[in-house]
């Protein structure tokens, strides 16, 4: 097996990345947060796996925003929000052996993120008090009960449901959670194609996040469309492979945001934005052990957080 062989079935076996990570600021919504982010599903590391077995994914991600105009939040509306949270992700699953509806690879995961947070701003109720608050916990949990892969050729063809779960620490009246105490269900579509000769791979994931109500504040978030896309030129360095490329996202808001809570009205979001991606790939045997980081700005904006992610990946199969 060459080298290029080598990393296809590496990136074919690899686990979609879907993470929570409760403290996001990926659209509009409660708090300018979601629980779907940039840089969660879109490169070739992150597709579904087509081989069976199990895998590792511990991952960080740190994120620094602000928002001069006002947000509603757990404690109120407040306006020039500005946000650092650092996020370690522990996570993990399983591909089966056996193919179901016409030769899709199926697959589960976990991910639980626990979540470093600081936040200020101005209370719009208190006439502009300057508050903040620093908070620690665990996120809310992310279930994948199901992945599927089709492969044929150099294509790959893509199904998740990933869910999060409002397992996070919360409390009414706090500037900063991190959990976002409603559920997200979130159907997404792939496709990918990687070049085992030239080394060049792309992929683009289509979701829906659908949200439900936070009963705490009578908030609903709306409902988001987001689309992730990659590049990536992967090419034989030391004793493994590297891989140099690029990462766009677009996140559009379609639903207003509702509730006796919505007191901003429709509050509809947006973000776009594109990163450089850069990874190393190190076989073990016949193992694999992967790297993968990110920088992710955000370059265009609406109602929401602006600010820069940072990703560290690491995926160890088995």
């Amino acid at each position: 097996m060459n080298r290029f062989q080598s990393i296809r079935r590496l990136t074919a076996l690899c686990i979609g990345l879907v993470t929570a990570f409760s403290f996001n600021p990926a659209n509009a919504g409660e708090g300018g947060t979601s629980h779907i982010m940039p840089g969660a599903n879109a490169t070739l590391v992150d597709l579904p796996p087509t081989s069976p077995g199990g895998f590792f994914k511990p991952m960080y991600i740190n994120y620094r925003g602000d928002a001069s105009a006002k947000v509603p939040t757990a404690a109120g509306v407040v306006a020039n929000l500005n946000a650092d949270a650092n996020t370690l992700v522990l996570g993990g699953g399983y591909g089966l052996e056996q193919t179901i509806l016409g030769g899709a690879h199926y697959s589960v995961a976990a991910f639980l993120p626990y979540t470093w947070l600081s936040i200020s701003g101005n209370a719009a109720a208190l006439g502009g008090v300057a508050i903040q608050n620093s908070v620690s916990g665990f996120g809310d949990l992310t279930v994948v009960p199901v992945m599927l892969a089709w492969k044929s050729d150099n294509w790959q063809y893509d199904f998740l449901m990933p869910v999060y779960a409002p397992t996070g620490s919360y409390e009414t009246g706090r500037l900063g959670n991190t959990g976002l105490n409603y559920w997200t269900f979130d159907p997404i579509a792939g496709v990918a194609y990687s070049n085992t000769k030239s080394g060049l791979n792309a992929a683009a994931h289509l979701g829906y996040a659908i949200n439900t109500e936070n009963n705490a504040t009578s908030y609903k978030s709306g409902n988001v469309l987001h689309l992730d896309t990659s590049i990536q030129q992967i090419f034989p360095l030391g004793s493994g492979f590297a891989n140099i490329g690029a990462e766009a996202w677009y996140f559009e808001q379609l639903t207003c945001d509702r509730g006796s809570g919505a007191t901003l009205g429709c509050f509809k979001g947006r973000t776009a934005g594109i990163g450089p991606v850069l990874g190393y790939i190190q076989p073990i045997g016949k193992e694999k052990l992967l790297f993968e980081f990110k920088w992710l700005p955000e370059l265009e904006t609406r109602n929401r957080l602006q600010g820069d992610y940072l990703w560290l990946k690491m995926v160890y199969k088995f």
